[in-house]
């Protein structure tokens, strides 16, 4: 089993809303994404995807998006992005995947994936809040912390091995200032988080590699050029 990830897919299967407005490296990356997935994973494999899916803002309008992703090889674990409109309650977001037979779908939201001694933790993370932030990202970002805390403390019953951190926003600021999600991860053993949501000239503020011992790496499918990404094997 080997364990890849991709973000922020952007899919424009249920409404039209093309990407390539955002620049020629989205040319028909829809389908140059499913032809570079389906050359390097397996169906043994599993791919984590954190966050913005799809661009339907309600849930039943997101299931060619969905119909598309459980097409893909491997096991799917999706966490919630900034654009993701159509999540919804975990409830109804198993029902709907149950009712499509969408069976390589999982969700993570206040919950972890375990496969084996590996266990796949997440929280959608949010704008780095400083003591100047307007009250309401502070009080969002907090409240990510609480659900990455959630989401590890679910894991412990498992004693896994090894547990990778997935964010959709970057769980440190450009070069590497306000840790709280470090901590966090130092606390609870994760030495790797892999993370999205920056675009374009944003991407080369990325923080990557180590920072106290937590490795990072940036997974949105524009930087990856829409090849998963290898995480570990």
């Amino acid at each position: 089993m080997a364990v890849f990830a991709i973000s922020d897919l952007h899919l424009p299967l249920g409404i039209d809303k093309p990407m390539n407005v955002f620049g020629s490296r989205w040319d028909n990356y829809v389908d140059r994404l499913r032809e570079n997935w389906q050359n390097i994973v397996s169906d043994n494999d599993i791919v984590i995807m954190p966050g913005d899916i799809s661009w339907a803002t309600y849930l039943e309008d997101a299931f060619k998006d969905f119909d598309y992703i459980n097409g893909l090889n491997g096991t799917k674990i999706i966490l919630k992005g900034n654009h993701d409109y159509w999540w919804t309650t975990m409830n109804k977001l198993n029902v709907f995947k149950e009712k499509h037979g969408f069976e390589t779908v999982n969700f993570i939201h206040n919950n972890c994936f375990i496969a084996g001694d590996l266990a796949v933790c997440g929280a959608r993370g949010w704008n780095i809040a400083k003591d100047n932030s307007p009250e309401e990202d502070k009080r969002l970002f907090l409240r990510e912390k609480e659900r990455m805390i959630l989401s590890l403390e679910s894991a412990r019953q498992y004693k896994p091995k090894e547990i990778i951190a997935a964010m959709h926003y970057p769980p440190v600021e450009k070069n590497g200032l306000n840790r709280d999600f470090i901590e966090i991860f130092k606390e609870y053993g994760v030495k790797k988080c892999i993370y999205g949501h920056l675009h374009a000239a944003a991407q080369s503020f990325a923080v990557q590699g180590d920072v106290d011992g937590v490795e990072l790496i940036l997974v949105a499918s524009d930087y990856l050029k829409f090849v998963p990404k290898l995480i570990c094997v």
